[in-house]
């Protein structure tokens, strides 16, 4: 009788942890078995589909995606290496714009940003429109100490002609710090300008930024980890983080890495796959969690 409990137990604990239930995130559609690995997203208001790209390791590829989570098309992007593509996402004319700044070891010194016209998107094959690289002025050494690798990358969106990056933590010791850079939409070498520091919480599985994305209206960005979110309105350009920042539990653990704006109160979020959970799309329903005021 105890092995039948024990083993019951187990099978129940196992499915919980594969379907997960949460009130905040519903799910939305299953991706293709070969996207395992999605790190960037951005949702296209005119076909109604989603681009999404892979991180490391896998093709120099965008894929475009039905709400059905089928691809329907895919850009291969010539004369780029996929070295850590950790991020999308577009400006307000439609043109993607690919974070090439994965730095797990803080040691990269070939950060870059890769337009992709919009006028390419329905070609198999397109070359970047342009290549923007960067350095963090701040960094001295690479790596640097464990103590302060502050210098990977996978989350930023475009808002007002820059871009607005968010580091991601792997410091010894982690208490949440993300370092928030600006860089400008031109082409060449720029150094990041640094804006401010974001803390979210100490915890590095819940509170490490993996996502961000800005709202159709430019008055809403969010930042994203695998269990959290949190939503920014009210801010300027000159200080972002000066407006209302909303932190909110999404109640539901997979290692989340790509976060996009359907609408200006629809979110999406898309999980890479771990194990019997992750690889798929899922929509979050900003009016239930922002106050009525």
């Amino acid at each position: 009788m105890k092995k039948i409990i024990l083993v019951f137990a187990f099978t129940l604990s196992s499915l919980v942890g594969c379907s997960q239930k949460s009130d905040v995130i519903q799910d939305y559609a299953t991706l293709p078995s070969y996207l395992k690995e999605v790190s960037g997203m951005s949702y296209d208001a005119h076909s109604h589909t989603f681009w999404m790209l892979q991180d490391s390791g896998n093709k120099n590829e965008l894929y475009q995606i039905d709400s059905l989570g089928q691809v329907i098309h895919t850009l291969k992007i010539d004369k780029q290496k996929n070295r850590d593509w950790e991020e999308l996402t577009a400006d307000t004319d439609g043109n993607l714009y690919i974070g090439d700044f994965g730095n797990n070891k803080n040691s990269r010194r070939d950060l870059q940003i890769i337009k992709i016209d919009k006028n390419n998107l329905t070609a198999t094959e397109t070359e970047p429109a342009y290549v923007i690289t960067f350095d963090y002025p701040e960094q001295k050494e690479f790596p640097p100490k464990a103590t302060e690798m502050l210098y990977d990358a996978e989350a930023f969106f475009y808002y007002d002609d820059h871009f607005y990056l968010f580091t991601k933590n792997r410091s010894k010791a982690f208490d949440g710090t993300s370092l928030v850079y600006k860089i400008p939409n031109v082409a060449g070498h720029h150094q990041a300008e640094y804006v401010q520091t974001f803390r979210g919480c100490n915890v590095y599985k819940h509170c490490a930024i993996t996502g961000a994305a800005i709202s159709p209206d430019q008055k809403t960005f969010v930042l994203l980890s695998h269990t959290k979110l949190w939503i920014v309105d009210n801010f300027n350009p000159n200080a972002i983080l000066d407006g209302r920042i909303q932190e909110h539990k999404l109640y539901h653990d997979t290692q989340k890495e790509a976060v996009t704006f359907g609408d200006d109160s629809t979110l999406y979020i898309s999980d890479e796959v771990k194990k019997k959970s992750g690889g798929k799309i899922y929509k979050v329903n900003l009016n239930q969690l922002k106050p009525k005021s």
